[in-house]
């Protein structure tokens, strides 16, 4: 079963408005700081897998990464429609946790203490349902932005899930961790240090995957890529088929009615119109349903044909 889900001309995306944007992202997170409330878990089942969805808090982020191709008139009303105000919205992180047999399989770490002062929650949202950090087995990363990777590491350096293997693409890995990310992507280099400390701080515990390779029976790796260059998503068996998206469909309004928009924090934002297209696409034909890392909390949806394009679809 299912729970309800709470429910001009393009812009140019340059290296210039990509830092202008984090810049206005991080200003964001200090304005903001204080007011992230922590959210319970959400709960539900899919073939054999329970997945509880618990909240990081949320990112602040601004309309010119959200829909940069967008005209001002069209990006003010997506902002409209997120509940933002003055050219931000504050985006939910739906971070889930997924019982498999023994396998307690978390979905990406949240920010921790690396990222906006208003995300971060997720290790206390996991103590107060009554979940020991050192209980969960298995990480799977999507891929290493902050605020889905700076949750590895606790303030003192130490691992926030000591026993965990960790499973990574190894595309994702060799990128980050290969000669010089940012030479390649000169947006990127505010994020290349700290995706380097997380994942030097996993690499005695890393697992290397490729698309198609399942961290437990049934849970299996899409290669999703262009958010970054190993951004994966994944598929789990069982009923209907879910997908579990990550950043490869980032908001409830610019993905599916525009989802040949690019979004401002795609490393190779060509590639991640692509990837958004075909796999919205899929969704659609296929009525999957799907969970969004950085959709309306707790994240469940399917994607509808709708004119020319799709719509989000809260479930119930």
């Amino acid at each position: 079963m299912v729970l309800p889900v709470e429910s001009p001309a393009p812009i140019a995306v340059t290296r210039r408005s990509l830092l202008a944007g984090a810049a206005a992202l991080a200003a964001a997170g200090t304005m903001f700081a204080g007011k992230a409330v922590a959210t319970p878990s959400r709960r539900f089942g899919h073939g054999k897998f329970q997945i509880d969805v618990f909240s990081d808090g949320f990112i602040t982020l601004p309309d010119t990464v959200i829909a940069p191709d967008g005209t001002p008139a069209e990006r003010a009303d997506i902002i409209r429609r997120l509940g933002g105000r003055q050219g931000t919205a504050n985006i939910p992180v739906n971070i889930p946790l997924i019982r498999a047999g023994e396998a307690l399989i978390l979905v990406d770490t949240g920010s921790g203490d690396k990222f906006q002062a208003t995300a971060g929650r997720l290790r206390d949202n996991l103590l107060a349902a009554g979940i020991a950090p050192d209980a969960v087995t298995h990480v799977v990363l999507t891929h290493a932005h902050p605020d889905h990777a700076g949750g590895i590491l606790r303030p003192d350096g130490s691992l926030s899930f000591p026993n965990a293997v960790y499973h990574v693409a190894a595309a994702e890995w060799d990128f980050w961790m290969g000669q010089d990310p940012a030479a390649r992507y000169p947006g990127l280099s505010g994020f290349v240090p700290g995706a380097r400390r997380d994942l030097g701080a996993i690499a005695g515990r890393l697992v290397r995957m490729r698309d198609g390779d399942e961290p437990v029976s049934g849970l299996r790796v899409l290669a999703t890529p262009g958010h970054t260059p190993g951004h994966i998503s994944l598929e789990l068996a069982g009923d209907d088929g879910l997908l579990i998206t990550g950043d490869a469909i980032t908001n409830v309004v610019a993905s599916f009615e525009h989802p040949h928009w690019r979004f401002g924090f795609d490393t190779d934002q060509d590639q991640g119109v692509a990837t958004r297209s075909r796999l919205i696409e899929r969704a659609a034909a296929e009525k999957l349903r799907m969970l969004g890392y950085h959709w309306t909390s707790p994240g469940f949806a399917i994607a509808e044909r709708y004119g020319a394009a799709y719509r989000c679809v809260a479930l119930s």
